[in-house]
């Protein structure tokens, strides 16, 4: 495991010979101490990027002579597969299958944007027609600059390749900030960047707090664009940070996800889709659909059945076979998850399955898959992301009502409908306010779709070619071709 910060295709050891201690959350143990950036390591962070954008290679290779390195480090996440995935579960606590999935989509990430990076080369401009003869025109489509990334602890990866291969892929370079919660993965990807040759520069990967070393990301003024995934709260200081030098932002943020399950809905199969919606990776998914709707009729049967599957879902360290549910990330964000259930519970909510610590797991961050009926729509645990394995389950009278209680709330991340009338589901999905729509599942992510919110979840979209255009500029290039004069001023 790396003890020291990637710059400028180096390793050097904190500015301030800072470190962090890195805390396997089943155990409670520290298991590494993290290098532990400051303001100093990210200015030199950024000026190496600056400098590597300026100047350096990177930006004027065709897209295809980047494709090359994009693939190369695909094929190096899949060769140390194993060995990252078990660093994700140390570091994070999530089960080793889920974590092995998560590498899978990493390099997938990466050889998917070096595909799109080959497909810049093939579509270089675009002609426009003009209404004035005289002119021609024509759009070019060019890297961004230099970005700042921040990323969070829930798929520590998998969020990371979110960003650097979209952003490699068009030609930009960057200083990548990620969770000081989980830090290991990160660094481990500046080792791969080496292998495979990265120009130095073009990859700058800074761990430390987000006081420490995030906030100068996002105040430094040689960085063009800000990337960021985490909390509404968090996204809102770098979103004004960012209008300082008004850097380009995107925003991937918090989430209160709908889900609503209508009568004729195979109640098996909603609760499946359930409990992949809410318990996977502990619940600390940004798109989890925490708030279920169920129409009237089937609300006893799905809540019944729902307690009774929760319950036999086996929870313990992620390395161990057959865990289906890790520890929580932290202890801070265990704290914060028991609060917001007992705030619930003094709310007026029932606690129908889980709310505490499993027994015979004294140690380590572990929780309960909890399932709360009976709060008001006006209550906290229904209204905010909680972020955990807690789900709230409320009836519905019909239709009207179920896209009413949906789309009432700030966020507009996900939502997700079931029913066997597909023309229902269909209609219900276009009636959801949000970005992410799932008819008859929840939660299935695709590198080709594209991803965001609408609302207070976020600012643009990640993956597909949408994820790619984060990360370019769009230059009109007119040309006068008469050899006529002007003649506005200078008469002939």
């Amino acid at each position: 495991m790396q003890d020291r910060l990637y710059i400028d295709g180096e390793w050097v050891r904190p500015e301030k010979g800072g470190t962090m201690d890195v805390i396997d959350p089943a155990t409670e143990e520290v298991i590494h101490k993290a290098p532990a950036g400051t303001s100093g390591d990210i200015d030199t962070a950024v000026k190496a990027a600056r400098y590597a954008f300026d100047s350096g290679p990177w930006p004027r290779l065709t897209g295809t002579e980047r494709a090359v390195y994009l693939r190369a480090i695909a094929t190096k996440i899949t060769e140390k597969r194993e060995f990252l995935a078990k660093l994700e579960v140390a570091d994070n606590g999530k089960p080793l299958p889920e974590a092995l999935w998560d590498i899978d989509d990493v390099a997938g990430c990466f050889n998917f944007y070096a595909g799109l990076a080959e497909e810049l080369d093939h579509h270089p401009e675009e002609t426009i027609p003009l209404s004035e003869p005289r002119f021609s025109s024509r759009v070019v489509r060019e890297p961004l600059g230099v970005v700042g990334a921040i990323t969070p602890w829930n798929y520590p990866l998998l969020m990371v390749s979110w960003k650097v291969a979209p952003a490699l892929a068009a030609g930009c370079t960057m200083v990548l900030k990620p969770s000081e919660l989980t830090p290991l993965t990160a660094l481990e990807l500046g080792v791969i960047a080496q292998e495979v040759g990265l120009p130095a520069g073009v990859l700058n990967i800074v761990t430390g707090t987000g006081l420490q070393a995030g906030e100068p990301l996002t105040e430094h003024p040689l960085v063009d664009k800000l990337a960021f995934t985490g909390s509404v709260a968090t996204g809102r200081k770098v979103m004004m940070a960012g209008a300082q030098d008004i850097k380009n932002v995107s925003l991937e943020l918090g989430g209160k996800s709908p889900f609503v399950i209508f009568a004729d809905s195979d109640i098996e199969k909603a609760v499946e889709w359930i409990m992949f919606g809410i318990f996977w990776n502990q619940g600390q998914v940004c798109s989890a659909t925490s708030r279920v709707l169920v129409e009237a009729g089937i609300y006893d049967a799905i809540v019944s059945r729902l307690c009774e599957e929760a319950a036999k879902i086996r929870i313990g360290n992620g390395m161990e076979d057959g865990t289906l549910l890790g520890p929580i990330v932290s202890k801070g964000q265990h704290d914060k998850i028991t609060a917001a259930i007992d705030r619930a519970r003094i709310d007026g909510a029932t606690v129908a399955y889980g709310g505490g610590r499993p027994a015979g797991l004294d140690n380590g961050y572990f929780l309960e898959p909890t399932v709360l009926t009976g709060m008001s729509e006006d209550s906290y645990i229904w209204k905010e992301e909680i972020f955990g394995p807690v789900v709230c389950v409320k009836p519905f009278k019909d239709e009207d009502d179920a896209i009413r209680m949906a789309n009432d709330s700030r966020f507009g991340l996900a939502a997700a409908v079931m029913s066997k009338d597909v023309i229902r589901a269909e209609r219900v999905a276009e009636a959801f306010r949000a970005g992410i729509v799932w008819v008859n599942c929840s939660q299935p992510t695709f590198v080709e779709a594209p991803w965001g919110g609408y609302k207070q979840s976020g600012i643009g979209r990640e993956l597909g070619r949408w994820g790619l255009s984060n990360y370019l500029e769009t230059k009109q290039i007119t040309r006068f071709n008469s050899d006529e004069p002007w003649g506005w001023y200078i008469k002939g």
